[in-house]
């Protein structure tokens, strides 16, 4: 648990190794989340700090996205797919993450 009993630790954008430290001494053996959108997977993706991440993909378009994977050094890195979840509205996609 966090400070004040929360299960969380607010984690500060170009600030993500000390962020991620909090977190994992606040989540003591547990799994750590980050929520964010894509610049954030890119940003721990290129740290090398993620081995499992989730995109929700949805079919309704707001405005024209952007590329997930770009910037990202592709021949570091691996994916691999782990769980395709489905429903009317929205895909969730896990993958796991591997060295190359």
């Amino acid at each position: 648990m966090g400070a004040a009993g929360r299960d969380h630790v607010p984690l500060r954008q170009r600030r993500h190794r000390v962020g991620l430290g909090q977190a994992r001494k606040a989540a003591a053996d547990r799994d750590v989340r980050i929520a964010g959108g894509g610049a954030t997977i890119r940003e721990y993706l290129n740290a090398g700090l993620t081995d499992e991440f989730s995109i929700a993909v949805s079919p309704v378009l707001f405005g024209s996205g952007i590329r997930l994977f770009e910037g990202v050094d592709a021949e570091r890195l691996a994916l691999e797919p782990v769980r395709a979840e489905p429903s009317p509205r929205v895909t969730h996609l896990t993958y796991a993450v591997h060295p190359r």
